[in-house]
């Protein structure tokens, strides 16, 4: 599939890494006007907005009607300067990006796992889970195959209102990480009997 991935920080990189390496063509759309955002929101089939959430209004609105009638994954977690939550309980970054681009099927996927290992899904031979929800079924479907082309093993989470428990286990994985020290080679694992 045609990806275009707005943003190139290290999100972005590691999806695209992952991505290309199943055979995807990925084209970049960020700061640089070398690589404007207009362009790859324009080429992509699917949109990554792969920017940090105080940044998400602002793209989503340069991304404008060129999202209308595609799948637009937002990775990003709902976090303010002082790494507290931003918006939660009642909405989520992922709703307000719907509300702002009704006609696009929004998918949430990708912020509950490290950057260091969203280029191959897994953390050594561990394979992650790839949580995806969103409210348009054929949507959730193609994200969870491009999840599983990088290596995850993917997971409905159900309708895109879900995506305000994943955007606190988002916050709680960066906790974990960052804050309790333990690293970056850590993920949740999904067990099922």
């Amino acid at each position: 599939m045609k990806i275009g991935i707005i943003g190139k920080g290290n999100v972005g990189t590691a999806l695209a890494a992952g991505l290309n390496r199943a055979g995807h063509e990925v084209t970049f759309g960020h700061r640089d006007p070398k690589e404007p955002v207009a362009e790859a929101a324009k080429g992509g089939e699917v949109l990554i907005l792969a920017v940090p959430h105080d940044a998400a209004a602002d793209v989503t609105k340069a991304v404008g009607s060129a999202a209308d009638g595609k799948i637009v994954i937002d990775v990003s977690n709902a976090v303010t300067g002082n790494m507290e939550l931003a918006i939660g309980f009642t909405t989520s970054a992922a709703e307000e990006i719907q509300k702002m681009r009704p006609k696009a099927h929004v998918v949430k996927a990708f912020n509950t796992v490290f950057a260091q290992n969203q280029s191959t899904g897994k953390i050594g031979s561990e394979q992650l889970p790839l949580f995806v929800v969103g409210d348009d079924a054929e949507a959730k479907q193609t994200v969870m195959l491009l999840g599983a082309d990088i290596g995850f093993e993917p997971v409905d989470g159900g309708p895109l209102k879900a995506a305000r428990y994943l955007e606190p286990m988002g916050m709680f994985m960066i906790s974990l990480g960052n804050t309790l020290g333990m690293g970056t080679k850590i993920g949740f694992k999904l067990v099922k009997d």
